[in-house]
């Protein structure tokens, strides 16, 4: 599979697109103020004790707390607090994680009140980013990424990724990382160290400890709320969760990232570092590589699929609703069920790009054409569970109701890509009011006039639509020359295609465009 990402960088936010066969899968807004990302550690302080809700509410420097659930504290919270009060106090340094006594760990079913009190400083990691109304959802069971490995402090626990299916590569890489480990750090090995030597393993737990320990300095007589640690800016995560051979090229227009990129390209796949290309065209980035089309066409209610396929998409506050229609999609050779399967199974593949373009989360139902027969719905279950099967973030896939739905549940971090593809009315801005069109010559000629006699403009262009130049230039005594006459100044008269029928635009001699 050939892999692209392309960066498009502008003064308040990053796009990023990741392509797969050239087709738009993945498309990431990575606000350059946002300081609420998933991965961020705070120091927090704790605002409120909900013991209905068995949560609390911590202060971490956002207009709303963050939601701290008892489930979220991680069981090894007591020995977190522990180690977070001699840090505040200045004893982190030489309190060496491997002399350090662990506490007892709390119990599944405990209260939160037994565990934090009003006021008590807390580490935090940011687990879901704000979304509308809500705070950040927070977790003290601290976790740092690497490129190979995820360090857990305060655990000894190994723990393999599911994906990775081989039993004796499972054995073989806990083996390796259960003699590299430092004692009280937990490891979860990650998909991408399949195959790999104990000397990246090694590398990789090595400068995540060291991460540990510049977050734990950070902690000496530090305030909260407190940012501690920033997670790397989301291109960087991509590029670390993503990056395999498969990578064909990276573009990015900022000449910034593209050195930070460089250098992250450097450090954690140096063999990689030709698909790295600064993109210099004038022409934007997403429109000279194709994505602006494709974001124009896969985003909004209605999404076509080849064939006369199409879907709807519906957003609601409690879940998403998705339509599969078959349009005129209907081959007369086949039955209905057929139809209907085949329909399904395209269907399928394209809901699985929209949930990660859009990166849905919560609840989704899906309203597949009916099909009576049973081996049929086996079918596209197990298509819908192998499309997904490309999509990083956690769900779960029910198989096909009685009534033909299915439904799934997909995780949510961070607020739903949206991206407003309706554009207004070039002729009445959106108003649905226009001028009206008997009295355009009059103010055109009015424009003209103003521009000549109290601009002083030399060598003027007017372009218009193809039917008001045609309109314009009619005859031997046309409009035009009769401006000619009466203002004394030649200027230069052009049709524009693409301007709406009341359009026009006047331009000085270096072509540049007179706003009046």
């Amino acid at each position: 599979m050939n892999k692209e990402l392309i960066i498009d960088s502008n003064s308040s936010e990053i796009v990023i697109a990741l392509l797969e066969d050239k087709q738009l899968v993945e498309l990431h807004k990575d606000k350059k103020n946002n300081n609420y990302s998933v991965g961020d550690i705070y120091l927090g302080k704790v605002k409120k004790i909900i013991s209905g809700l068995n949560a609390a509410f911590v202060d971490v420097g956002y207009e709303k707390d963050a939601f701290l659930h008892y489930l979220d504290l991680g069981a090894q919270v007591n020995s977190l607090n522990k180690y977070t009060k001699l840090a505040l106090g200045g004893k982190s340094r030489v309190l060496s994680m491997d002399k350090f006594i662990m506490e007892k760990e709390i119990e599944k079913t405990g209260r939160i009140n037994n565990v934090l009190n009003s006021n008590q400083p807390v580490l935090v990691q940011i687990a879901k980013e704000p979304i509308s109304t809500k705070g950040p959802r927070i977790t003290s069971e601290i976790s740092l990424a690497g490129r190979y490995l995820v360090l857990v402090p305060f655990s000894d626990r190994i723990s393999v990724s599911q994906k990775i299916k081989n039993s004796e590569e499972k054995s073989r890489l806990k083996r390796l990382v259960q003699s590299i480990k430092p004692k009280n750090f937990g490891v979860i090995i990650r998909t991408v160290a399949e195959g790999k030597m104990v000397a990246d393993l090694d590398s990789d737990l090595r400068a995540l400890v060291d991460k540990w320990y510049k977050v734990a300095a950070k902690l000496e007589n530090a305030k909260a709320p407190k940012i501690i640690q920033g997670e790397i800016n989301r291109t960087s995560a991509i590029l670390r969760d993503l990056l395999t051979e498969e990578f064909n090229n990276v573009y990015v227009n900022d000449q910034v990232i593209y050195e930070e990129l460089k250098d992250y390209i450097r450090t954690i796949a140096p063999d990689k570092l030709d698909i790295l290309k600064f993109y210099k065209s004038k022409l934007p980035v997403f429109e000279s590589l194709g994505v602006e089309k494709q974001i124009k066409s896969s985003f909004g209610k209605i999404v076509s699929i080849k064939g006369g396929t199409y879907l709807i998409i519906e957003h609601t506050e409690a879940l998403h609703v998705i339509d599969v229609n078959s349009g005129h999609r209907i081959n007369a050779d086949n039955s209905q069920e057929s139809n209907a399967l085949e329909v399904n199974l395209e269907a399928a593949a394209e809901i699985a790009r929209q949930l990660r373009l859009r990166d849905m989360g919560g609840i989704i139902v899906v309203d597949f054409i009916d099909m009576t027969e049973a081996a049929n719905r086996r079918k596209l279950f197990e298509r819908m569970k192998e499309e997904m099967k490309k999509d990083r973030a956690k769900h779960n896939i029910l198989p096909p109701s009685k009534f033909g739905l299915v439904q799934i549940t997909r995780q949510r971090v961070r607020t739903e890509t949206n991206v407003e593809i309706l554009e207004k009315c070039p002729a009445c801005g959106g108003s649905g009011e226009i001028k009206p069109s008997i009295i355009l010559i009059d103010e055109i000629e009015n424009n003209l006039r103003y521009l000549i006699q109290e601009q002083n403009e030399k060598k003027l262009t007017l372009r218009v639509h193809p039917y008001i130049y045609a309109y314009l230039t009619k005859g031997l005594w046309s409009i035009k020359i009769k401006w000619f006459f009466k203002y004394k100044t030649r200027f230069t008269l052009q049709p524009a295609s693409s301007y709406h029928f009341l359009e026009y635009r006047f331009f000085n001699k270096l072509d540049d465009e007179i706003k009046l």
